[in-house]
């Protein structure tokens, strides 16, 4: 069985958090056959201290486990140094838009729901861990995505031969989502980065930016995700 590998030829390694043994044992199964390295955790306090020491490429993390839950564990996560680029997806039965929320305000890249169908959950995996391999070139002044390239010296875009310059709350958008493609950004952190202190018209302002990427980049790059926020996908 040949390994998963990631950039600098090293496989990929996928700490697993949940506490009921029997999901532990299917999701390491399925993952295994795929040949990435598993770590497993039954709550939220171990797998703090395991993801510290093993430096997991992604946590599948339940939401409802007792005493910490998915909610408080991915927050202390968050904080820990040295875990900043480690993917954590949730995992849970629960599909109401106020637990999606929580978690991608606390710092969520994705969100799982059960019962876990076996293909779906790979594909989901392995769009995840695509993020790492680098979807966009950049350099010290610029990211590029194809032949859209954004130039964050001159404050230009280009696709193409085509220039576009933008206003400068929609470049400041574009250059945050942008930043982390497939990450879903909340509301509340896109006006938080984007418009700081300035007094706006609520959600509406972002709406309307974004449309106006859509007509000016392309609507395909741009996805809303319900209740959440958008994300840029490439």
């Amino acid at each position: 069985m040949k390994s998963k590998k990631c950039q600098g030829n090293m496989t990929y390694k996928i700490l697993l958090v949940d506490d009921e043994q029997d999901i532990l044992e299917f999701l390491s199964y399925n993952l295994k056959r795929e040949g990435y390295e598993i770590i497993t955790s039954t709550n939220g306090k171990d797998a703090i201290a395991i993801a510290k020491k093993e430096k997991p490429h992604l946590i599948v993390l339940d939401v409802m486990m007792p005493d910490m839950d998915g909610i408080e564990t991915c927050r202390e996560l968050r904080d820990v140094k040295g875990l900043e680029g480690v993917l954590i997806a949730f995992l849970t039965a629960r599909s109401e838009d106020y637990t999606q929320i929580a978690g991608f305000e606390v710092g969520a890249d994705d969100y799982i729901t059960k019962p876990i169908k076996p293909r779906v959950f790979m594909s989901r995996i392995k769009a995840l861990l695509r993020r790492l391999e680098g979807t966009a070139t950049e350099t010290s002044n610029a990211l590029i995505f194809g032949d859209i390239q954004i130039d964050k010296e001159k404050h230009l875009v280009t696709k193409g031969t085509t220039e576009i310059a933008l206003p400068k709350k929609e470049f400041n958008l574009f250059v945050l989502l942008s930043s982390k493609p497939g990450k879903v950004f909340t509301r509340e952190y896109i006006l938080e980065q984007v418009w700081g202190d300035e007094v706006i018209v609520g959600d509406r302002t972002i709406d309307v930016h974004i449309r106006k990427l859509r007509e000016k980049i392309g609507e395909e790059y741009f996805k809303t995700v319900k209740g959440v926020g958008y994300k840029f996908e490439f």
